[in-house]
């Protein structure tokens, strides 16, 4: 195993920059498909990116066998090479979540991105410990996804960031500002913070005021062009440019994403094959849009290509 990147520069990496995460390739027949993901890949990198984070709620993790989860993460390694860390998930409970972070350790990621538990409604001691055990079981830096039935408030982040030297990060994946800046607040610097609401672009301004940096842009998979401007955008404080993209496309976007469950994802693949870099359907329980709405998308990409 080679290690790219340590934990100084992976933390420089993912807490400055736009962050992508590829959808997972899958042939006709719904099997992995190494080489279109490995063309997904080296295409990713040719443009400004500071990390890819491989089979992650926009990949499919949850639609992953380890055994699949495994190859893909070695694929990702390989390809990407050292151009920009490779980001993992772990995650489902704690043996699972050690399963997923041994694999990814030994593939050569550069980190995890530390998936809530399966189903079942937790206290606050119990997410600590469980978020604890995993990190433990690692050497790799580790991000924790704020969100679902995962959600620590800022008490227990802190708690976590004490008992964990590798615990590098936290994801948003809720989108409460106020519980977001709290946490913020109380941990300070000892931990980077990443915006991963779906379609994080919109609540990107919000983000920023509290000192989160960057986002998980999804909508890179099919537009990335315009996600890249939009960040730059944000980032130069071009308060023009932001609103006409979120206006004309993000927006538009959500009001679609919103008409299904499931559709953050499955839009996304959609958009990858609308712009000719097809990676087959989404596994079930996702269900690929219908044709008026993938008309729509079509519609959004034009649109996008005009910024």
């Amino acid at each position: 195993m080679t290690v790219h990147f340590s934990k100084e520069k992976t933390v420089e990496a993912v807490g400055d920059g736009l962050l992508s995460f590829p959808v997972t390739d899958f042939d006709t027949a719904g099997r992995f498909d190494e080489m279109s993901y490995r063309k997904r890949l080296e295409w990713f990198v040719s443009h400004d990116i500071s990390a890819v984070f491989v089979a992650g709620g926009t990949g499919e993790f949850f639609n992953l066998s380890l055994d699949e989860f495994r190859h893909i993460v070695r694929v990702a390694v390989d390809e990407i090479d050292g151009k920009v860390p490779v980001i993992a998930s772990a995650g489902l409970s704690v043996e699972s979540g050690k399963a997923f972070a041994s694999a990814a350790e030994e593939a050569g990621a550069d980190g995890i991105l530390l998936m809530p538990p399966y189903l079942t409604e937790c206290p606050q001691e119990g997410l600590v410990e469980y978020a604890r055990q995993i990190c433990d079981s690692t050497s790799v830096n580790v991000i924790y996804y704020n969100r679902g039935n995962g959600v620590l408030e800022a008490p227990a982040v802190q708690q976590l960031a004490d008992k964990c030297p590798n615990l590098m990060g936290l994801k948003d994946g809720k989108g409460d500002m106020q519980l977001l800046n709290k946490i913020v607040k109380t941990v300070g610097d000892r931990l980077i913070y990443v915006g991963g609401v779906p379609t994080a672009e919109i609540f990107a301004e919000a983000y920023l005021s509290i000192g989160v940096n960057t986002y998980s842009s999804a909508v890179f998979n099919f537009v990335p062009d315009m996600a890249l401007k939009f960040y730059r955008a944000l980032r130069a404080g071009d308060s023009a440019t932001v609103k006409k993209i979120t206006n004309e496309f993000f927006i538009p976007f959500v009001d679609l994403r919103d008409r299904k469950k499931g559709y953050a994802v499955s839009l996304v693949k959609a958009g990858a094959g609308i712009i000719g870099m097809p990676a087959g359907d989404v596994r079930a329980p996702l269900t690929m849009p219908a044709p008026d709405e993938r008309k729509q998308l079509e519609n959004l990409i034009e649109t996008a290509k005009g910024f």
